[in-house]
């Protein structure tokens, strides 16, 4: 008869106190109790109904306005106090950022994830995008044709070109996730740019294939936008990056 085998003993793990203010907000976000535009007690009976000090909560608020989930209000009255948003928040973005920044993925992680993202996304637009979303493309577009931008502005356009992309495919988690991908790699494309020998040719390229892509939104043709969009991403990967794709070779671009 075998002998059963004992587990290891495990270490008890220590919960800091606003861990555990934190836990009991999120268990009642979680169950519904608490929604965007709930205001949470004053500090002084927050702290009374929670047994805690006063630094203890305010430090679990401060990890909670971090994550972009409350907002906290100076001031007493109705306008004062910690507020629960009614918006995502920036938490996702800022965390990302960092991870990227400490080499926690890698630029093949980065682009693959992108295209994963932005020829669904370019799928979508193609089918859902209405007059009002196709405006504000072209305008970005226009904005992108000003030759006094700088490197700096340029992408900060592009970026904004490809989360109205996402915003127009109808999807708000979607969109919130492109917004924050390309916030969080907005530092690497800028010195992406900056690298270039001539990064003002590049941006012709650049706008060139962002009117091609707009086109085949306009006529909803959905495959059309994803080989667009797919070949404009791996297109400024490799040059930029020198890196390909691990579903084949590069598709040439328009």
């Amino acid at each position: 008869m075998s002998e059963r085998r004992q587990e290891p003993w495990e270490p008890v793990r220590k919960v800091r106190t606003y861990e555990q203010v934190m836990a009991q907000i999120e268990q009642r976000i979680m169950e519904g109790f608490l929604r965007p535009g709930d205001r949470l007690p004053s500090e002084r009976e927050f702290s009374q109904l929670l047994g805690v000090s006063r630094p203890s909560l305010r430090e679990a608020l401060r990890v909670l306005q971090a994550l972009g989930v409350v907002e906290v209000r100076t001031g007493g009255g109705p306008e004062g106090g910690s507020v629960f948003v009614g918006h995502p928040g920036s938490g996702f973005a800022d965390l990302l950022r960092l991870e990227l920044a400490l080499g926690h993925f890698s630029d093949t992680d980065v682009l693959q994830s992108r295209l994963a993202l932005e020829v669904w996304v370019a799928a979508e637009a193609a089918r859902n995008a209405g007059p009002e979303d196709l405006a504000r493309l072209g305008d970005i577009l226009d904005r992108m044709d000003d030759p006094e931008l700088t490197a700096r502005q340029f992408n900060g356009l592009d970026a904004e070109f490809h989360v109205a992309i996402a915003q127009s495919a109808g999807n708000a988690l979607t969109a919130h996730l492109m917004g924050s991908m390309r916030s969080a790699i907005q530092r690497r494309m800028i010195d992406a740019y900056e690298r270039l020998a001539d990064w003002r040719e590049t941006a012709k390229t650049v706008r060139k294939e962002h009117r091609s892509i707009l086109a085949a939104i306009e006529r909803h043709d959905d495959e059309g936008a994803v080989a667009l969009v797919r070949a404009h991403i791996t297109d400024f990967y490799a040059g930029t990056y020198g890196l390909g794709t691990a579903s084949g070779p590069r598709t040439p671009a328009p």
